[in-house]
Parts: structure tokens; sequence; C-alpha cells
């Protein structure tokens, strides 16, 4: 994509493949957080941690290490008051069942759509430092955001949405779904 030498492995010893290694897990994780990729989603039911929050609160959760949660997406329901701080959720509530963006490391676990968006922001990160043209990274940062959009629309469009309790059998929304839009 930005016209430097290919490597043949991320371990030899070349320019590209020190900056691609030095910046490719920083970059994934930044395009994870992006949106609620259907392939890293994970789902886990919490055990409250043995010491309480100071205030405010009750109880305090871990969020989970495998994989590394990235971004809580849910908890058991919309209306479930909770905050996440550090690596703690605190809420009133004694029982949590989180949905999450997940750290998934195998390549071969991601859809198709997410490969291109990554490659696509890894290589505006990397272009300027291996070809020096901010034209180039400025170009490559446009095409991540345009497949960043195409590939939030698919992966947004498959199965059912989490909630339709508010649509009607007309299929109308009913008002309250905006307002629980909110939370």
């Amino acid at each position: 994509m930005i016209g430097a030498s290919n490597i043949t492995s991320l371990t030899e010893d070349s320019k590209a493949a020190r900056v691609l290694n030095q910046r490719y897990e920083f970059v994934r994780d930044s395009v994870f957080r992006a949106h609620p990729w259907n392939c890293l989603i994970q789902r886990q039911k919490l055990a409250a941690d043995s010491t309480a929050p100071a205030f405010e609160f009750s109880y305090a959760f871990t969020l989970p290490t495998d994989p590394y949660c990235l971004r809580v997406l849910s908890l058991d329901y919309h209306d479930l008051v909770y905050r996440v701080e550090g690596r703690k959720i605190l809420t009133n509530e004694s029982n949590v069942n989180l949905i999450y963006v997940g750290r998934v490391t195998d390549p071969a676990e991601y859809d198709l759509s997410l490969t291109e968006t990554i490659a696509t922001s890894l290589a505006a990160d990397v272009a300027y430092g291996l070809v020096g043209s901010a034209a180039l990274s400025a170009n490559l940062y446009e095409l991540y955001r345009n497949k960043l959009s195409e590939a939030r629309f698919v992966d947004a469009t498959e199965g059912t949405p989490a909630s339709i309790t508010s649509v009607t059998d007309s299929g109308s929304l009913e008002a309250d779904t905006f307002v629980r839009s909110r939370y």
C-alpha cells in the first residue's frame, strides 16, 4: 500500500519489519475499539471483587483478561447504572453479565473487512516513517476512514438487532426507543 520494500517476515531484520512490529498491536487495538466487531465480541459472567469501592457503588468487578477486554459494550440490561474506572466496572448490582470487545490475537478469527481495515490503518500509521510522504500518509488515512465506514456497515447489518422490543408489529419504532438510546 505504501510502496516500500516488501517484507517476507515480521521477524526479518529490516526497517519495515521493525516499524511494523513496533506499531501493529497499538494500531490493531485502536481499530478493535473503533467498532463492536462481531468477530471480537465476547461474553463473560463476572464475580464481584472481594473489596467494594470506597463510595457511590456497592460492587466492583475486574474486567476480563482472557481475552483482554478492550471495550465494554453492555451489562445485563440497558438501564443498569455502572461506570468503568481503570480495569474495574463499578455498579450496585451483585452480578454482572458482561458483553465486550476482546483482544483476539489470531488474525484467522478476523472478518475480512476487519483485516482490510487494520491493514489500511497500519499503512497510514507507518507510511511517513517508511517513505517520508505526508501526502501518502494523509491519503491512506482517508482510505482507512472509508474502509472503516464500509466495514462498520457490513458488520452492523449481520444478525438481528440486539433489542427489538420497541418495534411494533407494523415495524415502526416507539418513542421510548429513542429515550433508551442515550444509555
